[in-house]
């Protein structure tokens, strides 16, 4: 019987041109839903059409070569699967899975992949596949004498060390298209990794398990096609894991969990060996796990059973079992994992004429340094605007339409800024979803049950400041894991859980986006805290410590509590790290602890370093600029307001709160500043407990300025995060609010030697 969907595809593809995109993938998608899902089908079958899809495909993606060619191409695939079904339906059933036992080769065979494998020549328009893709012609099998291990393990197959690396790229290959499939392949391996991770919660996850199976069937294919002959053959075999556990063959456990994962991981160095390959002109270097991972993938129930093969080969005698006739008679294309019926079989797709876009279709991948640029020049853009704004030819002339126009541009301006700042903004899921896959690790490694809640992923934040908490977060989470989280025994002990638990969530609060790591573990031990540091010579044994700066030691360089150390932590390297990397982006981290109960990490970040909202004020001749999000309100205090307490200086008693005045021309040596608060203007900035009250001249205006780095001539200013160009020319210093706070408690609110100011 011939399915449904190769008598409309037939019916559809003959009505094509090459032109008709959206119909194309439409009919694309079915034919690959109907290779990689239907069970009923033999492997010949699914083989025409995937060859089909990938003839489709390469329209989509503009190869060379003529459209109509590769139409009619298509519609020749289509015909032999048809006729393919055609002849299975006159002769035997075809064999399934469980009549292919073992397969076995001799281990000191110069190839044992692909010795005893004829390659047939390809089908009508393919490009030549791996030689080492198996497929299943003989409907018997007879009884044939191989040797196998005691415990009925399969006979081993050997990967043979002489293959250093994975040959040379193709030199017909197309680079625009071998770049579109690194990129894509990279995006279906960090959604498979996920899908990994959520089986291990819910095996019975049949969805999980088809996005695992398509993102390893789709490299694999493409790669054949690419010519990356051991990246195909890799996939399949990974496919193959993969299809067993689909087909209820294998359960999902944690040994399967752990090859499927570690295959990911070979295939996204493979792909990064690729592209070096590509840009060095060099083999394609093989990933350091592949030979001990390929012989695993090949002795999966030996593996699984916790057999060695090579062993068992050594002391098995001849077995008779028995094994099907092989041969790679469909090579010619991606072939499909030969499957028995899927007990909970995912739905068909039926060819339709209509089209739903999805997501990518709505997207389309730019150059991240052309995207930087882009910002740049709108940066620049805004600055020169803001400049013909404030100019006197502008202003003075008394040309109304002139001004109204400008102001208009300068509206423009603004939300060009505001759309161009959106387009680098990405949501945290990517990173959430990697330190989903390293707490796995670690507590596995640790020898802790613990869960991880994520919340927030959405939560979006400049591209730059989220590659720049990626490794802080990491070290933070390894530690709240390793150090953190009790193992299950403690935890019973201390009337907690067996499984430990790490929540990691993402929030805007404000202009800020708050990152806040949550552990239910033992807390911070604040009196071992506290005696590593007098041991170290970190505080004074006369220096009153508190609770919030007992906690912000461990960021101190090289400090660490732990008792012993681990390939894990425990080495004290790390965390100063992770203050050092906040605070270069302008954030800030905080700590609450509660002894047996837990920790928490407050990581507040803004969200974007290019563009800055702020109020401009003076102090003296100079101009600063203070971020907007960060201010409170602004009043002029009344004499009896103030007070002065030493030796830390002048506070200002406000609603009942007490506050720090910070006078900022005492810190950067301004002349001719306004000395009596009474006569100034004191801004309440800072957030909850870490407030503060700034002593300005003069509020002159809100205003929108492009951030700049002071660049390594000027070095870092204390309380100073960066500056602008404002809109007379002149430069005005930013800022840095969470800094200034800390500085004003630490009492280092002091005068410099020298004036920073523009």
């Amino acid at each position: 019987m011939i399915p449904a969907e190769l008598n409309d595809a037939a019916f559809i593809v003959v009505q094509l041109e090459p032109a008709e995109h959206e119909d194309i993938k439409a009919l694309r998608d079915t034919l690959r839903q109907f290779a990689v899902f239907d069970a009923s089908a033999t492997t010949q079958v699914r083989a025409h059409a995937q060859q089909a899809a990938t003839f489709l495909n390469l329209i989509l993606l503009a190869a060379p070569g003529d459209p109509a060619v590769l139409l009619t191409q298509a519609s020749d695939a289509i015909d032999s699967a048809i006729k393919a079904c055609e002849a299975a339906s006159m002769h035997a059933p075809r064999i399934t899975q469980t009549d292919l036992i073992a397969i076995a080769h001799d281990p000191g065979d110069a190839d044992a992949l692909s010795a005893d494998m004829a390659t047939p020549a390809p089908a009508k328009g393919a490009r030549k596949t791996p030689k080492r893709t198996p497929t299943i012609t003989a409907p018997s099998a007879v009884p044939v004498a191989v040797p196998v291990a005691a415990a009925a393990a399969p006979a081993a197959v050997v990967v043979h060390p002489t293959a250093i690396d994975g040959g040379m790229v193709p030199d017909d290959a197309d680079l625009s298209l071998l770049g579109d499939f690194i990129a894509e392949s990279r995006d279906s391996m960090a959604g498979a990794e996920a899908a990994l991770l959520e089986l291990e919660a819910n095996p019975e996850d049949i969805e999980a398990i088809n996005t695992v199976f398509r993102a390893f069937h789709t490299v694999k294919g493409t790669a054949a096609f690419m010519g990356l002959d051991k990246l195909a053959e890799f996939a399949h075999h990974a496919e193959s894991l993969l299809s067993r556990v689909r087909d209820r063959e294998l359960p999902y456990t944690q040994a399967v969990a752990n090859l499927s994962l570690r295959s990911n991981d070979v295939l996204g160095e493979f792909l990064e060996a690729v592209e070096k390959s590509v840009q060095t002109s060099e083999p394609i270097a093989l990933p350091s796990d592949y030979a001990h991972l390929m012989h695993d993938l090949l002795n999966v129930d030996a593996v699984l059973a916790g057999v060695d093969p090579r062993v068992a080969r050594a002391v098995a005698g001849p077995v008779a079992v028995p094994v099907a006739v092989v041969s790679s008679a469909a090579a010619a294309a991606p072939v499909a994992q030969l499957s028995a019926p899927v007990a909970v079989s995912a739905p068909r797709a039926q060819v339709a004429r209509a089209v739903v876009k999805n997501e990518s279709d709505l997207s389309v991948r730019v150059r991240t340094d052309r995207l930087d640029r882009l910002i740049d020049m709108v940066g620049e853009l805004v600055i020169a605007q803001s400049m013909i704004a404030a100019d006197p030819a502008v202003t003075a002339t008394g040309q109304h339409d002139l001004v109204k126009k400008v102001s208009q541009a300068g509206k423009i301006m603004r939300e060009l800024q505001d759309l161009s700042m959106s387009m680098r903004m990405v949501p945290m899921k990517s990173t959430f979803q990697k330190l989903t896959r390293l707490v796995r690790d670690v507590a596995l490694k640790a020898g802790k049950v613990v869960e991880l809640v994520t919340d927030g992923e959405e939560t979006e934040l400049d591209r730059n400041m989220v590659d720049a908490i990626a490794d802080p977060l990491v070290h933070m989470v390894r530690n709240a894991v390793d150090h953190g989280v009790e193992g299950p025994e403690d935890r019973e002990r201390a009337g907690k859980p067996r499984a430990g638990r790490v929540k990691l969530a993402a929030f805007q609060q404000g202009g800020s986006v708050i990152v806040e790591l949550r552990d239910d573990g033992r807390g911070l031990n604040r009196d071992r805290i506290l005696a590593k540091a007098l041991e170290k010579g970190l505080v004074s044994p006369n220096h009153s410590l508190t609770d919030s700066e007992i906690n912000a030691l461990i960021f101190a360089p090289g400090f660490s509590t732990a008792e012993t150390v681990t390939d894990i932590s425990g080495r004290g390297v790390g965390m100063d790290v992770v203050r050092r990397n906040i605070e270069s982006i302008r954030g800030r981290i905080d700590i609450q602890s509660v002894l047996g109960q837990g920790t928490v990490f407050q990581i507040r970040l803004p969200l974007t370093l290019a563009v800055t909202d702020g109020m401009l004020v003076r102090v003296g001749d100079e101009r600063y600029i203070v971020p907007l999000t960060s201010i409170a309100l602004s009043f002029r205090p009344e004499p009896d307001m103030l007070t002065t307490i030493p030796p830390n200086g002048d506070v200002v008693m406000l609603r009942g709160e007490v506050l720090p005045v910070v006078r900022l021309h005492q810190m950067f040596n301004i002349p001719d500043a306004v000395t009596n608060p009474s006569e100034a203007i004191l801004m309440i900035v800072g957030d909850g407990e870490h407030r503060v009250a700034l002593l300005v001249d003069q509020l002159l205006g809100q205003q929108q300025v492009v951030a700049k780095a002071l660049g390594d001539g000027v070095g870092e200013i204390p309380g100073i995060s960066g500056g602008a160009i404002l809109s007379d020319g002149r430069v005005g210093l930013i800022i840095d609010i969470a800094r200034m706070t800390s500085l004003a408690r630490t009492g280092d609110a002091r005068p410099r030697a020298l004036s920073f100011a523009a």
